[in-house]
């Protein structure tokens, strides 16, 4: 499982929309553990209107070249209907992306469930 965690500082989850955050880190479940991969720059552009087609365009191209399967986040806007096409969104309340990994790690059945409906998949609340 290929996870991308918005961030800005690579130690914390960010308080605004997935698509706002300055970078994903990504995150490969390896026998039980999440081992960083990559840390994406996030260089799309800013919106031009609340929930830009043009934005989730670009995050999604971004995630998707690097096989992201859920994204994590304490906040979605929007465009989560447009991303969770693509990836699994997962919300989180924890502070640091380690926290928020356990978490997720503790949850990996409902989001490989959610990961197999493909198009159809909906977003998991785990706050």
């Amino acid at each position: 499982m290929i996870i991308a965690v918005a961030t800005d500082d690579g130690k914390k989850t960010i308080e605004r929309h997935f698509g706002d955050a300055e970078y994903y880190n990504i995150y490969e479940l390896v026998n039980g553990k999440f081992q960083l991969i990559d840390q994406v720059v996030n260089t799309t552009e800013e919106e031009e209107m609340h929930a830009d087609p043009v934005k989730a365009k670009g995050i999604v191209e971004l995630l998707v070249e690097k096989n992201v399967e859920v994204g994590i986040t304490k906040v979605f806007g929007p465009n989560i209907k447009r991303v969770k096409k693509h990836f699994v969104p997962v919300l989180v309340s924890k502070e640091t992306i380690e926290e928020s990994l356990e978490i997720v790690l503790n949850s990996l059945d409902i989001i490989e469930e959610e990961i197999l409906k493909a198009e159809k998949r909906g977003h998991i609340d785990l706050r």
